[in-house]
């Protein structure tokens, strides 16, 4: 894990060298390196993750759910995972709101908003969501990749397997061998994540452009300042003070799947990965992790929150437009419910964005003066994504494990 996590820092960093000099080629020079290369390179690597996603979230669910046969430990489990998750995001939201405010990124008349354009596609209603969780078609639903459904398919297989004990016991080790089967092919594809990563940042660099970079300097600095902001403070007090241990060291096991997960920009892509560091260098139980993670990457997107709270006060300010105490509350309700439901894909939240935006009266064409560093942003708030998901898992477990009289911790390494 250690000589994986060297080669991703050094695929990553031989990218950013690599997608800055391919800004001084000629376009038709870029084009074919990254139509040719780059993008192939990466979209490979995108695959083979995305691949392993929809059997991993399904049999690790219906696992985790299946080993806590206690119906009340589950409602425990369950309850504390959805109050921290929607708590977290409550909190980046204001920070995002809180350092938008305070470092001014969007100021009126310096960007050309005449020119700005952008086609919303549309979001789907919160209520909607809700109601779709539970399947008609559990085969569609895995076959479209519906994670919210995948989840509650595995929640209730879980459950019945849980119930039912001896009677299934044939259909929980085949889950049991479906899971390592799944785990030993995340290792091999973990192989391929230095090329993947490389091709990925490169190509993220060299479309956005040195020009857009520096034009998006304040809003990139205010959106990476929030995130730094809430991984510090927020989770390092629920490490430090809920999990009771120190909280450089849980960042310092958990950094191999915060590289990986960056140069996906995807939480569902990332979580194979995720999961494994938690269980292996976290020392998080495989039936909390299986459980917590796989909701976390469908319903924790606190990096996300904190874009689209930084993105609607920078777009207000660009526009001129004050926005009063209400419509900031808007932001928090709408963001927070926007993301339960939210798909852990890859520039998704610039849909969810145009719905924070509609909310308060904001022009959506706004949304086209980020577009061009918001791949960047999106590998940093996909690392703090799933930061959240294993701090959650991490912190839960600490306390199913004080509650039996367990040791618990993270293991030495």
């Amino acid at each position: 894990m250690q000589n994986l996590t060297r080669n991703i820092m050094i695929a990553l960093v031989l990218g950013l060298i690599v997608g800055l000099a391919l800004n001084y080629v000629p376009d038709n020079v870029f084009s074919i390196i990254d139509t040719y290369i780059l993008t192939p390179v990466g979209q490979i690597f995108l695959n083979l993750i995305t691949m392993l996603v929809v059997p991993i979230v399904f049999i690790s669910i219906a696992l985790g759910t299946a080993s806590l046969k206690d119906p009340v430990q589950l409602g425990r489990i369950g309850t504390k995972t959805i109050t921290f998750y929607i708590t977290t995001t409550v909190i980046a939201l204001l920070i995002g709101l809180a350092l938008a405010y305070l470092i001014q990124p969007g100021q009126s008349g310096v960007f050309d908003t005449a020119s700005a354009s952008y086609e919303a596609e549309a979001a789907p209603p919160i209520m909607d969501t809700l109601l779709n969780i539970i399947p008609s078609n559990p085969v569609e639903a895995m076959a479209n990749a519906e994670m919210l459904q995948i989840i509650a398919v595995a929640l209730f297989l879980g459950i019945a397997l849980a119930r039912l004990g001896e009677k299934t016991e044939g259909i929980q080790k085949l889950l049991e061998q479906g899971n390592d089967v799944m785990m030993f092919l995340v290792n091999i594809v973990m192989f391929t994540a230095p090329f993947g990563a490389f091709a990925l940042i490169a190509s993220a660099l060299g479309d956005a452009g040195i020009d857009g970079l520096q034009s998006m300097a304040m809003y990139m600095i205010t959106v990476i300042g929030a995130l730094i902001i809430h991984a510090a403070i927020t989770y390092s007090i629920a490490i430090g003070w809920l999990g009771k241990t120190n909280p450089l060291t849980f960042f310092k096991n958990f950094f191999p799947a915060m590289t990986v997960a960056f140069s996906l920009s995807s939480s569902s892509g990332a979580l194979p990965i995720s999961m494994r560091t938690a269980q292996e260098r976290l020392g998080v139980s495989k039936s909390v992790s299986s459980f917590v993670q796989p909701l976390g990457a469908t319903i924790n997107m606190d990096g996300t929150a904190i874009m689209q709270a930084v993105a609607t006060v920078f777009i207000a300010q660009v526009y001129g437009v004050e926005l009063g105490v209400s419509q900031l509350v808007m932001v928090v309700i709408t963001a927070t419910l926007a993301s339960i439901g939210t798909a852990g894909v890859p520039g998704v939240g610039l849909i969810m964005l145009s719905l924070v935006l509609q909310q308060v009266g904001l022009p959506v064409e706004g949304i086209a003066l980020i577009l061009g560093v918001d791949r960047l942003l999106d590998m940093l708030r996909t690392a703090l994504n799933i930061t959240g998901d294993a701090t959650c898992a991490y912190v839960i477990d600490r306390g199913e494990k004080a509650k039996e009289g367990k040791t618990a911790g993270i293991p030495e390494s």
